[in-house]
């Protein structure tokens, strides 16, 4: 697996589970670092979906990317632990913490295979000014089904930016998992093996 920075050295890299700031509200297990790791083939794709985007005035931003089995384990500790509800009124308002399990958080999950992304583009077009994550509707792993891809509930300019990350990343082989319109997995990835080396 490489470092994807080592490709891309100013790709916007924002590791949600290397800090507090997810479902969680804690760093999570295996993420000593807030590194994007990739198998080879992926982390090109993504190099080229990122090139794409910026002839347009676009960018990615990755939230995450190889996930140890570890953190995978430490998901499902959190599922199961139904009094800690601190980050309900953020990431999932509307649904019991026990119906987290199965659908949005799973015992084996694909990132550990080290060829599956969670990400969002950003808008560079305004000169002069910073960079600003387009509106998708909903924030990064909110569990809910306005996240769904093609979620009836998103108004059209939001359909349309998640459209455009779609059509990216399609371009490069990449296939969405349509509960989430930020998860992405290289089609082409057909390694079965999961890792659960920690990321430094």
């Amino acid at each position: 697996m490489v470092d994807i920075q080592t490709l891309v050295p100013d790709l916007s890299v924002d590791m949600k589970y290397a800090g507090s700031d997810n479902f969680t509200g804690t760093t999570v297990d295996g993420y000593d670092a807030a590194r994007c790791y990739l198998r080879t083939a992926a982390a090109q794709a993504l190099q080229r979906v990122e090139k794409s985007l910026r002839r347009e005035g676009f960018r990615l931003r990755l939230f995450d990317c190889y996930r140890p089995a570890r953190a995978v384990a430490r998901f499902v500790r959190w599922a199961e632990d139904v009094q800690d509800q601190r980050t309900r009124s953020r990431y999932y308002p509307d649904l019991a913490k026990t119906e987290l399990l199965g659908e949005y958080i799973a015992p084996v999950s694909g990132h550990s295979r080290g060829a599956t992304v969670d990400l969002t583009v950003l808008d560079c077009r305004a000169a002069g000014k910073p960079c600003e994550p387009l509106d998708m509707g909903t924030d990064f792993d909110f569990f809910d089904p306005l996240a769904n891809t093609d979620s009836a509930q998103i108004t059209d300019a939001q359909r349309d930016n998640r459209q455009r990350l779609l059509q990216a990343m399609a371009a490069q082989g990449f296939a969405n998992y349509p509960q989430e319109w930020w998860h992405y997995t290289l089609a082409s990835e057909s390694s079965r093996l999961l890792y659960d080396i920690p990321i430094e």
